[in-house]
């Protein structure tokens, strides 16, 4: 007896609508709810719970709770633990009643960052500027290139789904989410954004695709005072320029390049035509703008958290309800289909959906139409056909030569030069003093000395100031003011005074940078590069091509009076999008 007359839904060469509907005739009520929650996971014993993100353990998860999508926490040595790790939950999901497979998906990986709010640390994958470095590059060519290495490392490793791109327009100043978005400008948004898109998914979506989840619709930028919806004092999308319109245009562009999947954002609109509470909830937004106007079929997806409070990293925080906080968990859940949406981000709860199945507060019908979209997906992978990877391979291509390579030219080509007196390129072998650079990686590109009494020229690097919050989750998130602090001015005044000074500024935010123009003979922006990449650009080994993919303000004033919806509306910017020089 073959695997086709037990489990028919596995014969090639059936159309997968047909495969689809063949399991899903198949399905108990609780696989069926299983779907529809994709929460976080973590490498480790798949019968031990995880201690750090505090989840049950994968048996449970999938063997329990009947789930199968899930987003990879954390990082591993190597790409080889990645592998056999995937592999034994894919050999977990296979011992289940119907074999259902996992969909593994992650938040970007490949990002040269120390910001892990904002991008999981590399590992052993190739590393890369942010995607506002990409943006600095401009360049689709390279932005595909990237996508497409980034999509091999990921399906050597199993991971099927990318929760990215980030195609959110950065025109508030002082969001926090903008380092992992393509800038300001909505046609370099659309162009760069639909580059990866066609990265991951290739040419045609099948066997060898990673599905891209993009984020936020429809636009997370325009936060009132930059705060993030994460939190409850960041919850409010607000549109003083009514420009709601300019930030779906990088959405038509992800839309044309076949994008899979959605995920709105947890902002509720304020004074605008939709309904004002949080867009996973929005009926008006997810069916009436996303699925209606745009005809978009595919898997929408709530950002994480919708549904329940949580404990991250020691501190509660309340679910992200917005608007819609006096609902009990099961109403907010039905709100949340009854928008549209398919699937629970984060959440864990299928005990909960079936409930209220049982009530009759939603229909049997509805799980079938989200159920569909996402077998479907699961099918279109190849997941049914072939769940595992190989191990070897996984290390061999995880982080190969030419991919780190490529992402090393990349960090260096994003750096972009904003202001230089003269003292760029510097001299071949000239005493440097060095802050925030390691001094082996200094030394060889000049002699490292202990004061900037003895050097030729001092390089500082800093990161964009930000306001310090109360939890450790909460300063993940860099926001707040973009003034630095008096005491680092004044430090960069002091070593100015005693030797030309260029000082790279790690421009996750587009920070007031005025008063350290005026007192550095060079300034320098990086999106996530190396001291190996910066000093190549510095001593003229490689040519400065970045360019800003914002406007830089030149007070906090003019911040302050900016409309967040509205792009390059601070008065009168100290540099402006596009700025960038050439040594």
């Amino acid at each position: 007896m073959t695997d086709t007359t037990v489990r028919p839904w596995l014969d090639t060469s059936l159309p997968v609508d047909e495969r689809v509907d063949l399991l899903l005739a198949e399905m108990t009520l609780e696989e069926k709810a299983g779907l529809f929650f994709h929460t976080m996971i973590a490498i480790g014993d798949l019968d031990a719970p995880n201690p750090v993100f505090g989840t049950p353990s994968a048996r449970e998860f999938v063997e329990v709770k009947r789930m199968s999508h899930f987003n990879l926490l954390g990082a591993a040595p190597t790409g080889r633990d990645i592998a056999a790790w995937h592999n034994a939950l894919q050999r977990l999901a296979a011992s289940t009643r119907l074999g259902i497979p996992v969909t593994l998906s992650t938040d970007p990986r490949h990002s040269f960052s120390e910001n892990p709010g904002a991008a999981i640390m590399a590992g052993p994958f190739s590393q890369w500027p942010e995607a506002l470095g990409l943006a600095a590059i401009g360049d689709e060519e390279v932005v595909e290139r990237f996508a497409d290495i980034a999509r091999q490392e990921y399906t050597a490793v199993g991971l099927r789904v990318a929760l990215h791109p980030q195609i959110d327009l950065a025109t508030e100043p002082r969001w926090s989410r903008q380092v992992a978005t393509f800038g300001e400008d909505a046609e370099l948004a659309g162009r760069l954004g639909a580059a990866y898109i066609r990265g991951f998914q290739g040419e045609t979506f099948g066997h060898g695709s990673v599905a891209t989840m993009t984020k936020h619709f429809p636009g997370g930028g325009p936060q009132k005072d930059g705060e993030d919806p994460h939190f409850e004092y960041g919850r409010e999308q607000v549109y003083p320029g009514d420009a709601f319109e300019h930030h779906l245009k990088p959405f038509e562009a992800a839309f044309e390049a076949g994008t899979r999947q959605i995920m709105p954002y947890y902002g509720m609109p304020i004074g605008t035509e939709f309904e004002e509470v949080g867009f996973g909830f929005n009926k008006s937004v997810i069916t009436g703008l996303l699925r209606e106007r745009f005809g978009f079929d595919g898997v929408v997806c709530t950002d994480w958290g919708l549904i329940n409070d949580a404990e991250i990293f020691g501190h509660r925080f309340p679910a992200r309800a917005w608007g819609v906080e006096h609902l009990s968990p099961k109403e907010r859940m039905v709100k949340v289909l009854d928008a549209g949406a398919d699937q629970f981000g984060g959440e864990a709860c299928p005990e909960l959906l079936l409930e209220l199945v049982a009530s009759g507060e939603v229909a049997e019908e509805r799980l079938d139409v989200s159920a569909r979209r996402l077998l479907r997906e699961k099918f279109e992978l190849g997941l049914f056909e072939d769940p595992y990877v190989d191990e070897e391979t996984a290390d061999e291509t995880v982080g190969r030569a030419d991919f780190r390579a490529a992402g090393e030219a990349a960090q260096r080509a994003s750096i972009a030069v904003l202001s230089n007196t003269g003292v760029l390129p510097l001299i071949s072998g000239a005493k440097l003093y060095v802050e925030g650079i390691a001094a082996e990686a200094a030394a060889r590109f000049g002699e490292v000395v202990d004061t900037p009494e003895e050097a030729d020229a001092a390089i500082l690097r800093l990161q964009a100031p930000f306001e310090e919050r109360g939890s450790t989750f909460e300063n993940f998130f860099h926001s707040g003011s973009l003034e630095f602090p008096a005491e680092v001015v004044a430090h960069v005044r002091e070593i100015a005074a005693l030797v030309p000074t260029v000082v790279d500024v790690l421009l996750d935010r587009p920070a007031i940078l005025e008063p350290i123009v005026d007192a550095a003979a060079a300034v320098t922006a990086n999106w996530g590069a190396s001291a190996a990449a910066l000093l190549d650009v510095l001593t003229g080994a490689v040519e400065a091509r970045g360019r800003l993919p914002f406007d830089v303000a030149r007070s906090m004033a003019a911040v302050e009076a900016s409309r967040p919806d509205v792009p390059f509306d601070t008065a009168d910017p100290l540099f402006r999008f596009g700025h960038g020089l050439s040594l």
